[in-house]
């Protein structure tokens, strides 16, 4: 916190332009050394807060490294909460490293990754939750991610975890006031009143937590495997979901004999889709082979999309059936505009299942025939949204748990809440009340920062980009 830092925080490619950002107190006179106004004049320090300036950078020898603008920044108001100058130049790899190699030769030290953020944390501009949506918004990968991210960087988390400790906050202040003063304070009833407040808190706490299942699988997307005898149309449906001919489709059974993986957004959800070998029996070492890996792959997934060829009978199915019975499957009878053989009612036959309204077992009828048709895709997206997240996508407010951090601080915060509702229920002391109460409020505080150790901190901020 001592020395002024500065670092590229864009991406290090060919661009449009390019930004260096410099925080520190030092920031200004650093960057005076090496910025002209357009009258070639040294004019930086001259400047009022929060403004932008067009002019020129030039290296130690005066020569001009490039035409920028710089951004002036004053404390407190900038994101670190420091002063800060930011340059933006044009962005080529090698402009930009010069400038940056300029600023570090007339005084900054190179950050390191998520320094500016956590500088921003520790001069109080977030709090720890807003400081790693942060970079959840950076590393976004749909647009369920972003959303959730957005609402935890605008501090939606934190004002819950706030509210919660607050409540928590009131109750232990109230038992050590009653028992520091009991002729004024009684806690006559406390304990009835106390055990309904807490159910009211474990309530939220459990709303949380039972949020982190969806938010998991909204940040990492939806691990997928598509299964299926050779040559039911795998292959062409990973095509359309991904609006290219990406796998090979031929008439020959067999073709695919690898795991062939790709990541696809489908109306803000994120699969992690992994095309695999036809389903069959085979000497073929290396189709053999491929068809292990299938099943590996089905074995570790969230979801199957099991793929069946509606124009012939269905054949024997025992490994996939062992498997679907476990897993949220999807089943696509498909080439259902040929004459079908095949009914949805055989499906339910041959997995053994009684009826359509389990919820983690659909099926839809398709046809994958050609990419430019319409193969049930709308469909499949309501049934995806229902099976995941109970139709909730698109118009759901509640905040959605990410950070496994988070969700960790919140059991163990949970955990300590129930110990209390036990100490009530066998009738124990009210200094018991306390210590359970004091460790709930603690591990709460975890989430936005408060009273959390050194090394994690460090250890959070190193998994953020260079720049950031």
């Amino acid at each position: 916190m001592q020395s002024t830092i500065a670092a590229i925080s864009t991406g290090l490619t060919e661009s449009g332009i390019s930004v260096i950002r410099v925080s520190g107190d030092e920031a200004f006179s650093i960057v005076d050394k090496c910025f002209l106004s357009k009258s070639l004049e040294k004019a930086l320090l001259k400047y009022s807060p929060n403004t932008v300036h067009l002019g020129f950078i030039a290296d130690n020898n005066d020569e001009i490294i490039d035409e920028a603008l710089v951004t002036v920044f004053k404390s407190p108001r900038s994101y670190t909460g420091e002063d800060t100058v930011e340059i933006s130049c044009h962005g080529g790899i090698l402009v930009t490293k010069r400038i940056l190699d300029t600023v570090l030769k007339n005084g900054a030290v190179l950050a390191e990754p998520g320094e500016f953020t956590k500088r921003a944390f520790l001069n109080g501009k977030l709090d720890l939750s807003e400081a790693e949506a942060v970079m959840d918004v950076i590393s976004s990968k749909n647009d369920l991610a972003l959303s959730a991210s957005v609402k935890n960087l605008n501090g939606a988390l934190s004002k819950r975890v706030r509210a919660i400790r607050q409540k928590i906050l009131d109750e232990l202040s109230f038992i050590e006031a009653a028992l520091d003063d009991p002729e004024h304070m009684s806690l006559d009833g406390y304990r009835d009143d106390l055990s309904d407040k807490l159910d009211g808190l474990i309530s939220e706490l459990k709303a949380l937590i039972s949020s982190a299942d969806n938010g998991k699988i909204v940040k990492e997307g939806i691990s997928t495997v598509i299964l299926g005898k050779p040559n039911a149309g795998k292959s062409s449906l990973l095509n359309i979901l991904l609006g290219e001919n990406r796998a090979i489709v031929t008439d020959i059974e067999g073709t695919t004999r690898d795991t062939l993986e790709e990541n696809i957004n489908i109306s803000g959800i994120s699969l992690n889709i992994a095309d695999t070998a036809g389903i069959r029996e085979s000497d073929n070492p290396i189709e053999k082979l491929g068809v292990e890996r299938a099943m590996e792959h089905a074995k570790n997934a969230d979801l199957i999309i099991y793929v069946v060829d509606a124009s012939k009978r269905l054949s024997d199915t025992e490994k996939i059936i062992d498997i679907v019975k476990r897993k949220k499957t999807i089943v696509l009878l498909n080439k259902s505009d040929l004459s079908t053989v095949v009914s949805e009612a055989d499906i339910y036959k041959a997995f053994g299942i009684d009826n359509n309204i389990t919820s983690g077992f659909r099926i839809i009828k398709t046809s994958t025939k050609d990419i430019s048709e319409n193969f049930g895709l709308e469909e499949f997206e309501a049934v995806l949204n229902d099976m995941f997240f109970g139709g909730i996508i698109g118009h759901n407010d509640e905040i959605m748990i990410t950070n496994m951090r988070h969700k960790e601080a919140l059991s163990s915060a949970l955990s300590s809440l129930k110990l209390v509702k036990k100490s009530i229920d066998d009738n124990m002391e009210e200094d018991f009340f306390s210590i359970d109460l004091m460790a709930a409020y603690a591990e709460l505080g975890k989430i936005i920062g408060e009273a959390v150790e050194e090394d994690l901190v460090e250890q959070i901020f190193s998994k953020f980009c260079m720049g950031k």
